[in-house]
């Protein structure tokens, strides 16, 4: 009987790591992620980012995503919005700022039109409010912020944080 714990038990060991080695593998390592499905968009840095702790108390805290046109076409982002009321964000192509959009459904969302020519690049700035769910809003998040555009897929750019009281 012993003998066939321990004969399950590796083979449970075993099989748990051709899982986890069969893992896609991530990059965190700064490279450009292209994130239209023609390449013509790319966040710079990465389209993910992670505030770590965030205190409730301290208040709010931004993040500015630097996406740029890489293809040899203008990229008209036609929206721009979040997908929680406790973000905000703000596209600022040189000195114009359109924004802020908020959450579809809590915030008016307008069609912004706004063109981005080829080797051209914007700023989106993300604000994250940890005290906006209130005492209850403590824990890990996942929050992102969405631009529409006419390049193909959405742009998603995304962010987490554990939030403390």
């Amino acid at each position: 009987m012993k003998k066939i714990i321990i004969g399950v038990g590796l083979g449970v060991l075993i099989l748990a790591g051709v899982i986890f080695a069969a893992q896609p593998k991530t990059s965190n390592s700064g490279a450009a992620v292209a994130v239209a499905s023609n390449g013509t968009f790319v966040v710079e840095e990465s389209s993910n980012y992670d505030f770590g702790s965030i205190s409730m108390a301290a208040g709010k805290v931004t993040r500015q995503f630097k996406i740029r046109n890489t293809g040899a076409e203008t990229v008209t982002v036609s929206k721009m919005y979040t997908s929680c009321m406790c973000t905000s964000a703000l596209l600022m192509k040189g000195e114009k700022k359109f924004g802020p959009y908020g959450m579809p459904g809590h915030a008016v969302v307008p069609k912004i039109n706004v063109p981005v020519e080829p080797n051209e690049e914007v700023i989106v700035e993300v604000v994250f409010d940890p005290a906006a769910h209130g005492p209850a809003g403590v824990g890990r998040i996942e929050r992102e912020v969405i631009l529409e555009n006419n390049a193909g897929q959405p742009v998603k750019l995304q962010f987490a944080a554990m939030v403390t009281p």
